[in-house]
């Protein structure tokens, strides 16, 4: 099973892929791996890693978000909202600025 984004991975790395003139052999050749699973990720029926996304990337001269590029994914899913403590600190409310604190680097005495 494979969703739009890895489906967008997939498109994404065959464009580059072939504008370089590289076949999948060559392009697995450079990143470790064999062509079948350059194949699979183009087909997007398997997931790439954060690690392999570097790793192509590199081989085909390009940064990781060129792959991400023009993606327009409506997964339903709303962005986290910090509530309460965050990390041990208190969440200021939206707008608030926070009041300056002591300087860390300076001695105590």
């Amino acid at each position: 099973m494979y969703d739009d984004i890895d489906v967008q991975l997939g498109r994404r790395l065959r464009r580059r892929r072939r504008l370089l003139g590289l076949t999948q052999e060559q392009l697995a050749t450079c990143c470790g791996i064999r062509f079948q699973q350059v194949q699979k990720y183009e087909a997007a029926a398997n997931k790439m890693s954060a690690g392999m996304i570097a790793r192509l990337a590199q081989a085909l001269s390009v940064q990781a978000g060129y792959f991400y590029e023009g993606l327009e994914v409506a997964t339903g899913v709303k962005p986290a909202q910090p509530r309460g403590r965050a990390r041990g600190r208190d969440v200021l409310p939206a707008g608030a600025v926070a009041a300056p604190g002591p300087d860390i680097g300076t001695a105590r005495g």
